[in-house]
């Protein structure tokens, strides 16, 4: 369970832990990466009068807020986890759909690179890299080694 005090986190900011904000809050600690509507789901089955239009409203304003934040884990709404986590990349395989995180240091080299190359600030905690997990690399008889195009 989360340690963090949401009430207080919220109130010394201005803002009430509303019972929308603290389920979508909840929601988002219970599914880690997930999306708007799979958020909207969680929250419905504790308040199923709520709709999607409340929950991004509120991811937005908890996002703002520091509580939240998001990666793009490719074409779809991008996914929610609490802010609190430790801030990671998310290596997607494109085979079963797991995510995987891994500290942001395992591209430090790649972003320092960047930074003296093109004078560029990457923030690599809003998007996924793509590949193929150990699991499905091992996989016997699998295909074509994820070099095949899209």
């Amino acid at each position: 369970m989360v340690t963090t005090d949401w009430q207080t986190d919220l109130r010394a900011r201005g803002y009430r832990l509303t019972p929308q904000r603290q389920l979508v809050l909840e929601a988002v600690d219970t599914l880690e990466h997930s999306t708007p509507e799979d958020i909207l789901t969680e929250v419905r089955k504790s308040a199923a009068g709520v709709n999607i239009s409340t929950v991004y409203r509120t991811l937005e304003l908890l996002e703002e807020l520091g509580l939240v934040s998001h990666a793009h884990l490719g074409h779809g709404a991008p996914t929610y986890h609490l802010a609190e986590r430790h801030d990671h990349l998310h290596l997607m395989c494109r085979d079963c759909g797991e995510v995987l995180e891994a500290d942001l240091d395992v591209a430090g080299p790649f972003a320092e690179r960047l930074r003296e190359r093109f004078g560029f600030e990457t923030d690599l905690r809003h998007f996924a890299i793509f590949g193929r997990c150990a699991k499905c690399t091992a996989a016997p008889g699998d295909g074509d080694g994820g070099g095949a195009a899209e």
